[in-house]
């Protein structure tokens, strides 16, 4: 059997998605596609190209066509769709922040981020500005919602682990979030509706 890219990619998101990102090796996905490791390696130079492919697939649906009409629809409707991608996969976010470090990713999803903000009325300079505030956001609120889920599955998160005061609901947590970021948009705008 001949051994494709997207083969290597499957590979890699069953692997991140049964043992995580740190059992992610290029050794035991040989093992798993049953080829020596040196095969892996006629399609990706090295572990960090591989995690970029896997990034991008995880990342795909955010080339999607957008249902909202409104930017501050389309805005809340992308930071959600980038939220879902990244808590399809196990350390989906931890996968994804580390690659976009790395430049290693597509930049496609914070494109459109700064494409709607352009198109409501933001300079290009502010809308790259804002697209990576609101990417950066939403990474770090899902490598902590993915974090505190493994936590809580393996018993490690106590009653005294989170503070009384916590919005149980992580989609609750993140859409005050949201709200906020879209309310220093509009108010960047100097406007309230656009």
């Amino acid at each position: 059997m001949q051994l494709h890219r997207a083969d290597v990619i499957d590979g890699a998101i069953a692997i991140l998605d049964q043992y995580g990102l740190a059992d992610l090796t290029m050794r035991r996905l040989a093992g798993s596609l049953q080829v020596q490791p040196g095969a892996l390696y006629w399609h990706f130079p090295n572990k960090q190209a591989l995690l970029g492919a896997v990034a991008d697939r995880i990342l795909a649906p955010m080339d999607d066509p957008i249902a909202a009409e409104e930017w501050s629809g389309q805005i809340a409707e992308l930071a959600h769709r980038l939220r879902d991608c990244l808590l399809t996969y196990r350390d989906g976010a931890e996968l994804v922040s580390a690659t976009y470090a790395s430049r290693l990713t597509t930049s496609k999803g914070r494109e459109r981020l700064a494409s709607v903000a352009i198109r409501a009325g933001m300079p290009q300079s502010e809308a790259e500005l804002a697209a990576f505030t609101l990417l950066h956001y939403v990474l770090g609120q899902t490598v902590d919602e993915q974090s505190r889920i493994q936590m809580d599955s393996a018993g490690a998160l106590t009653e005294d682990a989170s503070p009384v005061t916590e919005t149980p609901d992580a989609t609750a947590r993140f859409d005050f979030g949201l709200q906020l970021f879209i309310a220093g948009v509009r108010h960047l705008l100097g406007t309230s509706v656009r």
